[in-house]
């Protein structure tokens, strides 16, 4: 009976097949940057080889540390929060770190209090807050707690750490993409005005139309369902003077579509219509829909980067901005004649 058959696999077996000390492996395991490129590729060959799993309990009794991420989140009947929380567990246990969740149903100061106080009781390494919602989620650098607290894809400045998408930015790509096929009356459906998101994306459209010298028009507020975005578009098809609408979701997308449709209107040859999110769905529109991707697994990668820094006390805060990417589809033409 071989060796691997007797046994699993230790630290030890993989710096001794990768030609390094068990410090280098231990490194690359945790996701340090201080190990050559050419190093690390070489231990996780090892690794591969040889079939290495950490072992967490393990770890935790000689190191004194849980290997547990803390997340806090709010919002996950939506398609963004709950994919953020999705690209985060992936990055965690790409790191060797499992995830405990505690959601918040109701965003309050005392709801958010109590789920960091039970994650703390677990002994977290950290803690992600995940709460697109501005209510009960303020606890500013000066917060107290012994360990890293990161927000992901909520305002930055909340706490020591942050990773989020540049929503601006994306609303800025829809807009100008809309602006570059001729469009002068270009409409917005926000989300509720409560969420970073909406306020960022919102920011987006100010900007680019101003940029082109164009019209504002009043924001039809939304709350990220397709019942809101069909009621909206409604309004919109009836009063009949906005030739493209830039939609802060793929699902207010989804009801204005239909209300179009209903109302008679074509898209795109009578209304374009660019959306957000990049929904599994939204190639499957009827047309297609134009729309803005998140990289939700490079927002879980800049976490668990940030986080891993200051886990092991190299840095005490830091910040990575996600950019997104318009993805054209059918949905957008130029304005009809």
């Amino acid at each position: 009976m071989s060796a691997t058959a007797r046994s699993a696999p230790r630290l030890e077996d993989v710096a001794r097949v990768a030609g390094v000390s068990h410090q280098t492996v231990s490194r690359v395991i945790n996701g340090s940057t201080k190990v050559a490129p050419a190093t690390r590729d070489r231990v996780l060959e090892a690794v591969r080889e040889l079939g290495y799993r950490r072992n967490n309990a393990a770890r935790a009794l000689v190191t004194q540390k849980s290997g547990v991420i803390g997340v806090v989140a709010a919002g996950l009947g939506y398609f963004g929060p709950s994919s953020t929380v999705v690209g985060l567990e992936l990055a965690a246990r790409a790191r060797g770190y499992s995830m405990v969740l505690a959601s918040l149903p109701d965003v309050t100061p005392e709801a958010t209090s109590a789920a960091i106080d039970h994650l703390v009781s677990e002994a977290v390494e950290a803690i992600v807050l995940i709460a697109p919602d501005d209510t009960g989620l303020d606890l500013g650098i000066g917060s107290t707690l012994p360990i890293p607290v990161l927000v992901l894809d909520a305002a930055p400045g909340r706490a020591s750490f942050a990773v989020g998408v540049d929503h601006e930015a994306g609303a800025m790509l829809a807009t100008q993409h809309l602006v570059d096929l001729g469009h002068t009356r270009i409409a917005h459906i926000s989300g509720p005005r409560d969420w970073y998101q909406a306020q960022a994306r919102e920011a987006g459209w100010r900007r680019s139309l101003s940029r082109a010298g164009l019209e504002v028009p009043e924001v039809l507020v939304g709350d990220w369902s397709a019942s809101s975005g069909f009621a909206l578009g409604r309004e919109l098809a009836a009063a009949g003077t906005a030739t493209a609408v830039f939609v802060a979701n793929d699902q207010m997308s989804i009801g204005l579509l239909r209300a179009l449709a209903e109302a008679g209107l074509r898209v795109p040859q009578d209304v374009s219509v660019v959306g957000f999110d990049d929904i599994p769905e939204s190639e499957y529109f009827t047309p297609p829909l134009t729309t803005v991707r998140q990289n939700f697994v490079a927002l879980g990668r800049g976490a668990m980067e940030l986080l891993t820094e200051g886990i092991r006390g190299e840095i005490t805060s830091g910040s990575q901005v996600v950019p997104p990417k318009l993805v054209v589809r059918a949905s957008t033409a130029r304005p009809h004649a």
